[in-house]
Formats: structure tokens, C-alpha cells, sequence
């Protein structure tokens, strides 16, 4: 059931919050006390209709018949306030502008949540009251409408040139690379939430943080290259140095993670638009083909611009395709009804889950399912938990980070269930158990009384009774002692190693000092396997 659309006389709530937005404050009249009561009765009136609202938005997620009709009603409690407050001395029609904003991040919000997962009866599942509330910062167009009277997206606009080289970088990511454009999307919302604060606080584009993200790594966190860069913003090693990022004692490179990459990449950005006069471009340039390179050749050229020849062309195809790529996905971040482009619906409010039993990111994407999603969960999952290999064990009890749909889809169907029974199945299926190996055929020996046996037979009994010296028979080996320690390797986890040598996880911790529920190992640790099997 689709969620109301805000509508008052008529007007879209967008455009009713931007008239109202214009509205000048009434000059000061002498308002009489009973004046001020009335006004007072109408404020509380808009609070009641608010309250209204948000209550039908609830039944409408809950797929409840009343949740739209109750939405309507609401909504024309707040057309009768407003024309009440029209009326009425000394009441400012401006002052009703913050329960329209609450009110449209709930609906943006909400309407983000269409296409929510089925459940198996065919109606919606039901939403969780402890994650309805104000909008969180995981859909960038309804967080920019909630801000509509304080929007300075188009800021990027002015910062770049719109030339005949972005918009064939436009037509490229539109068709053979929309894929790409819709992937890195999807997994941008995901992790918008832990990235974008670490650029809006430094005062960069969000526009700029997408479109590197989509030119670099589609989104993907454990992204590499075979010249050594790594992760969402793909750093190398040496750079990320500069900024902090890189193996950090456990085993783990700081360049997959999201929130650290996207702080260094804000931070080395600003240092190239400070060494190159403000310009998007040539900072773009520095960070595709080196910062030294982009240095010299605008010192050279006297500040000129990217697109200027002279420069343009001392800089390698490479750099010449990756700046207005990096331009065009931007523009169509902030431009997509321009060109056609409906961006997925993504719910992606943050959670986390504490794990029931030990399992692995493959198990969680096969019991989750793929509702509300174009290709299921292991994507965000592999995002939002980058320590984790996708086929390691992570013991019962550790918490993931997750989103709100993932967590409700864990509960309903991982935790246990036929489903949760299913994806253990298959995940714990082996290969060579499939391989039918028959048992030698055996001989009796025994021929009936005038029959008539071939040749080939009794030349087979003839040899089988010459008498054959005895064989000796090798000794049993001794049976290998159980190994006593184990050295971790790259990206292995304390579950797997459990799982290896069929080890208690638990005991296995404790044996050496390792603490939930992270059990956080570091690679060429030394383990003792204490309680393992094998």
C-alpha cells in the first residue's frame, strides 16, 4: 500500500514548505489574551494532526487497511489549522513551517521503505517500534528534501565545468556502466551513514565522495588493484601511510575500512584543493596520476586551468578518462530526474546484531534472503563488517553491524527455522561427499554339477590356485598426534580455526587470553589449540 503523499489544498508538502519558506515574518501586532489562547489552540491542534500522521505511517508499514485513510484525515486536520491560522489575529502561517519539515522526513523516510520484505503470508512484516523515528542520514535525496530551506548540494555545480567531456562521461555511465552506477548506489547507501559525516564535517560535495567512490571501486570495500591500491577509495599503501590507513596489528588494513578511508580521502582532497587553487579537477587529477605531477604542471602553467590544452595533455589517458568520470557520476548523483535515473530504494537505517550461534557471512546471505533487494545482503554485509572474510566463522555471540532489514530478517529467518536449517545445509555441504564409489565385486566360487564354465574362467581358478607367496603386511602407522599450536594466517578468524581443528571456540579463547566477543587475532599469532580434536 503506497504511503499518503503529503497534500495541502491541493500543494505537493515540498512546495508548501518552500512557499512558506517566503513567508515574512507578520509585523508586531498587539495580540489580545484571548487572541493568544486561540493561537495556542491551533498550535496544539497542528501537534495533534502531526501526531496523527506519523501514527497512520506506522499502519501504513504494517500493510493495515486504516493506515491510509487515517493519513488523509490527518492531513486535512492540517489544511483546517492552516486555514484557521489564516484567519486568525496574530497567528504566523511561517510558524506551522516545523511541523511540515517533521512531516516530510517522515513521509520521505517512509516512502523509502516501500517494497519492504514480505513475509510468508504475503503481507508486510511488521515494523520494528524501537527503529521508527526521525529520518537517519541513509538516504541522501530525502535528508536534502528535509533541508530544503538550507540546501547547498548545487554548490558542486559551480565548482565544475559541464563540458562536452563530462557529458560523454554521463552517456557512458548511462549506458554500458549503468550497472556500475546503480551498484555503487546501492552500496553507498549502506555505508553513507558512517562515510559522509567525515566529508560534510571538512566541507566537501557529497556529490564528489560518490562519484570518486563509483570511478574507484563500485563501492565495494575490499577492492584492490594489481599496482597495490586498496579499498573504497583505493589508496596505496604509501599514501595511506600519509593519512593513517594500513595493517593495523591484527591483521587488518585500515584501507578497507569505510569510515577511516572516507576521513583520509576528505583530508588528502582538501590538501589538493589547497595546492591547486580550489580546482576540482586538477585536485582529481593529483589524486588519479600524483599529487607531484598535478603541483608542477599548474605551477608551470601558471595556474591554469584542467581543461586548458597545455595542461590537459600532460597528464596521462588514464587521468584524462578519470576526471570527468569522476564529474559525470557525480552530476547524475545530484541530477537524476535530468536523465531519467530512478536510484533504488534502499532501507539502510543502522544496526547492529548480536550473533545466536556461530555462522559465516555466506550463511547469513542465504538465510536472509534477497526481499526489498535487487541481489541480496552479502554485499552490505561484506561492507559493514569489512574484518570478516565472507567464508570465515564468526562465533556465536559477536555483534555485527547490520542495518534494520538485515536485523529483522536475521531474527525471522537465521536464527533458527527451516530456513536457518537450509542455509547450514548448504553451506556445510561437501563436494566429495557426492562422489559414489562402489565396493569390489565379489567372487563365490561355487559351479553347479555339469555346467558348463568358459575357458576364461577356468584359467582364472587355475591361476587362483598356484600357490602365491605370502606378502608381509606393511605396519599400521602410528596415529598423528594432534597438532598443539597453529600460526594465523592472513584473514583467518578465531571460528575458523575452531572449525579447523574441531576446537571449543570458547575454550580455544580462553586458552590464549582472547576476549569476546571480537577475538581479535593478529596474522603469525601463535595459537595453542587447547581442546581441539585434531
Amino acid at each position: 500500500m503506497p504511503v499518503p503523499v503529503l497534500l495541502v489544498r491541493g500543494w505537493p508538502l515540498l512546495a508548501l514548505a518552500a512557499m512558506l519558506s517566503f513567508v515574512p515574518e507578520a509585523h508586531a501586532q498587539r495580540v489580545s489574551a484571548r487572541d493568544r489562547v486561540k493561537i495556542e489552540a491551533l498550535d496544539q491542534r497542528m501537534a495533534a494532526a502531526e501526531k496523527r500522521y506519523r501514527d497512520a505511517l506506522v499502519l501504513v508499514a504494517n500493510a493495515d487497511p486504516k493506515g491510509k485513510n487515517e493519513g488523509d484525515a490527518a492531513l486535512e486536520d492540517m489544511e483546517d489549522v492552516i486555514s484557521a491560522c489564516v484567519a486568525q489575529k496574530g497567528c504566523q502561517v511561517s510558524n506551522m513551517l516545523p511541523a511540515y519539515k517533521r512531516l516530510l522526513k517522515d513521509n520521505a523516510d517512509n516512502r523509502d521503505g516501500e517494497g519492504d520484505e514480505l513475509a510468508s503470508d504475503g503481507g508486510l512484516l511488521e515494523a520494528d517500534p524501537d527503529h521508527i523515528g526521525p529520518l537517519s542520514a541513509d538516504v541522501p535525496e530525502a535528508a536534502r528534501a528535509a533541508a530544503l530551506l538550507n540546501d547547498k548540494r548545487h554548490a558542486f555545480d559551480n565548482m565544475v565545468e559541464y563540458n562536452p567531456a563530462v557529458q560523454a562521461g554521463i552517456r557512458r555511465w548511462l549506458t554500458d556502466m549503468r550497472p556500475a552506477l546503480m551498484t555503487t548506489y546501492e552500496n553507498y547507501q549502506n555505508l553513507r551513514q558512517v562515510m559522509w559525516p567525515e566529508w560534510e564535517k571538512r566541507g566537501l560535495p557529497e556529490a564528489l565522495l560518490f562519484g570518486i567512490m563509483a570511478k574507484e571501486s563500485n563501492g565495494r570495500v575490499h577492492a584492490s588493484s594489481r599496482a597495490g591500491a586498496a579499498g573504497l577509495m583505493q589508496f596505496m599503501p604509501a599514501t595511506g601511510r600519509r593519512f593513517g590507513l594500513g595493517p593495523d596489528g591484527t591483521g587488518f588494513d585500515t584501507r578497507f575500512d569505510a569510515r577511516s578511508a572516507a576521513e583520509a580521502s576528505a583530508t588528502y582532497l582538501n590538501e589538493r584543493m589547497r595546492e591547486l587553487n580550489g580546482s576540482v579537477e586538477l585536485s582529481l587529477a593529483g589524486y588519479n596520476g600524483g599529487e607531484g605531477r598535478a603541483v608542477r604542471v599548474f605551477r608551470q602553467s601558471g595556474g591554469q586551468g584542467f581543461w586548458v590544452d597545455s595542461v590537459y595533455n600532460q597528464f596521462p589517458g588514464e587521468t584524462k578518462d578519470y576526471v570527468p568520470m569522476v564529474i559525470a557520476a557525480a552530476w547524475i548523483f545530484l541530477h537524476p530526474q535530468q536523465y531519467g535515473v530512478e536510484f533504488p530504494k534502499i532501507s539502510a537505517q543502522p544496526a547492529t546484531i548480536r550473533l545466536a550461534k556461530s555462522t559465516t557471512i555466506y550463511e547469513l546471505t542465504i538465510c536472509l534472503g534477497s526481499a526489498g533487494t535487487r541481489d541480496g545482503y552479502m554485499r552490505a554485509l561484506r561492507n559493514l563488517n569489512p574484518r570478516y572474510e565472507a567464508d570465515g566463522w564468526i562465533p556465536a555471540g559477536t555483534t555485527i553491524n547490520a542495518t534494520t532489514r538485515i536485523a529483522g530478517l536475521y531474527n525471522r529467518y537465521c536464527v533458527s527455522g527451516p530456513r536457518a536449517d537450509l542455509a547450514r545445509t548448504l553451506i556445510t555441504a561437501d563436494l566429495n561427499a557426492a562422489i559414489v564409489r562402489p565396493a569390489a565385486a565379489s567372487y563365490t566360487g561355487n559351479v553347479a554339477v555339469g555346467s558348463v564354465v568358459p575357458v576364461a574362467q577356468v584359467q582364472a581358478s587355475a591361476v587362483a590356485s598356484t600357490p602365491v607367496a605370502p606378502v608381509a603386511t606393511p605396519a599400521a602407522k602410528p596415529k598423528a598426534k594432534p597438532a598443539r599450536s597453529h600460526k594465523v594466517g592472513k584473514g583467518q578468524t578465531l571460528g575458523a580455526i575452531a572449525d579447523k581443528f574441531q576446537c571449543d571456540v570458547r575454550e580455544l579463547a580462553r586458552a590464549n587470553g582472547l576476549k569476546a566477543p571480537a577475538y581479535a587475532l593478529r596474522q603469525g599469532q601463535v595459537l595453542k589449540l587447547q581442546g581441539c580434536g585434531k
